[in-house]
């Protein structure tokens, strides 16, 4: 079955490649995620266990995060084709083809017990997605491409540089070096503790550089302001869920080590810094591309922040990966619609989206409320659960300070996104030819039906893996 979850989209991505129809191509897309999701959720009604000598396995974490990236690209499949249909100038073999290849990578990474596959996934994850990034081949988006691969590029390197020293970590009491997650965590209370400070550290910035983390963001504002609004999606919904989870696994051996108090200080500083950046990005934020990738640099934090934190947090920090992956889905999806339809992204030229597309400008503006934490949707419950994992932890200044940071974001952002929503749209914008569509508008009411679901009741099922995944994670004394 897991062979099956890689190979699905890996071979479709070969017959799209194959495929000369410009029209029918996209339809691959969305038939290979319902297949996906389908072997998804069989494979997670099974019991974890090993695979393949215990290098490719489901954990508690990776069945979360795969959950997540298959029913986020069903989604965002959907939407390509229409969102295709309208580009019909452009080929999309190339769009389609890597868009198959990041589904692979993606479901790779969540497998993968080796932290050797996961580096070499997720620089093929950042391979795969930089030519959606430069399809609309303009001269800003190919910039945007460039800096994403260089920043990346960084990123990556200094991971594999602590993959390096954690392997070290081990020679230096002795040990045989591996990679290998299971015997990581087994003998991480032996490791050489310089030698795993350093790594956490390396892999902290290069792992945090693809999550998109302050002051390792600088390639989200020009890659999600270029990009088209699916491809958006899928960076602040997959790519930096993919990130998160790397993440996890070094944080996770570095507390089985003993050192939960080092890693989460880190944690919860770049936490709060990442969300100190969006803050003071976001207000008078003109292009709502550009601040939606803000917006998406504070939830970075925000995820950082209830990893450091620790105990009850770490729940609420797993339930806002999903939350948030689901409302930049809305967000994104909506976003990209009324670029489409006024050929512009700045409140100079945007205004009264509610009126020019009544369903993507209303979407747009209850993700702007469920994505700042506003009740009853998702985000405010995992919000609300860091936040007490923060007063649990007598943390009362670091509470405060994420208090007052949401705060001055939500201000921020409902300037811009007030001014986009409200009034008149102009004469130009009225005239142009773009409406809401069945295949454009379906997937954003499905995706904020799933987080307005989650702010009124989380199903047992995925608490039950929430619970498990925290309970994974703890480490007990």
């Amino acid at each position: 079955m897991y062979v099956a979850l890689i190979l699905v989209p890996l071979l479709a991505a070969a017959v799209a490649a194959a495929v000369p129809s410009n029209r029918l191509r996209p339809w691959l897309l969305p038939a290979v995620a319902v297949t996906h999701l389908a072997l998804t959720i069989v494979s997670l009604s099974r019991p974890a266990g090993p695979f393949v000598n215990r290098w490719l396995a489901l954990d508690p974490p990776g069945r979360l995060v795969l959950l997540l990236i298959s029913t986020l690209f069903l989604i965002c499949s959907v939407y390509s084709v229409g969102y295709l249909r309208l580009r019909a100038e452009l080929s999309n073999r190339i769009f389609c083809v890597a868009l198959l290849l990041f589904l692979t990578m993606a479901t790779f990474i969540a497998m993968s017990r080796h932290l050797g596959l996961l580096w070499v996934a997720m620089e093929a994850t950042t391979l795969a997605t930089a030519p959606l990034i430069y399809f609309n081949r303009t001269p800003r988006s190919i910039e945007a491409t460039w800096k994403y691969l260089l920043v990346g590029s960084v990123g990556i390197a200094l991971a594999l540089l602590g993959s390096f020293f954690l392997a070290y970590a081990a020679v230096q009491q002795g040990m045989e070096p591996s990679l290998q997650l299971d015997q990581l965590l087994r003998d991480a209370p032996h490791l050489s503790k310089p030698w795993l400070h350093a790594a956490f550290i390396l892999l902290l910035v290069g792992y945090g550089t693809k999550m998109g983390l302050a002051p390792m963001h600088t390639w989200k504002p020009d890659a999600y302001g270029e990009a088209p609004g699916v491809v958006g999606a899928l960076l602040a919904g997959g790519v930096t869920t993919c990130a998160f989870l790397a993440l996890v696994r070094v944080d996770h051996i570095c507390r089985s080590a003993g050192d939960s108090a080092y890693c989460g200080r880190l944690l919860v500083f770049l936490g709060l810094l990442s969300m100190a950046f969006a803050a003071a990005f976001v207000v008078g934020q003109r292009d709502f591309k550009r601040m939606l990738a803000y917006s998406s640099v504070e939830h970075m934090g925000i995820l950082s922040l209830g990893l450091g934190l620790g105990g009850a947090a770490v729940f609420g920090s797993l339930l806002h990966m999903i939350n948030n992956a689901m409302t930049k889905g809305v967000l994104f999806l909506s976003a990209g619609n009324i670029h489409r339809a006024y050929d512009a992204k700045t409140t100079d030229e945007v205004r009264g989206a509610m009126r020019r597309l009544p369903l993507s400008g209303t979407l747009f503006l209850l993700g702007f409320l469920a994505i700042t934490g506003s009740p009853p949707f998702g985000p405010f419950i995992s919000e609300f659960a860091i936040l007490n994992g923060a007063f649990d932890g007598r943390r009362f200044l670091v509470g405060a300070a994420f208090l007052s940071l949401l705060l001055i974001i939500f201000i921020g952002m409902g300037r811009t996104v007030l001014t986009v929503v409200q009034g008149r749209p102009s004469a130009a914008a009225r005239r142009t030819l773009y409406r809401d569509g069945l295949l454009t508008g379906l997937p954003i009411l499905a995706s904020f039906a799933i987080v307005l679901l989650f702010g009124l009741y989380i199903p047992s099922p995925l608490r039950a893996m929430l619970h498990d995944a925290t309970q994974y994670l703890e480490v007990r004394p």
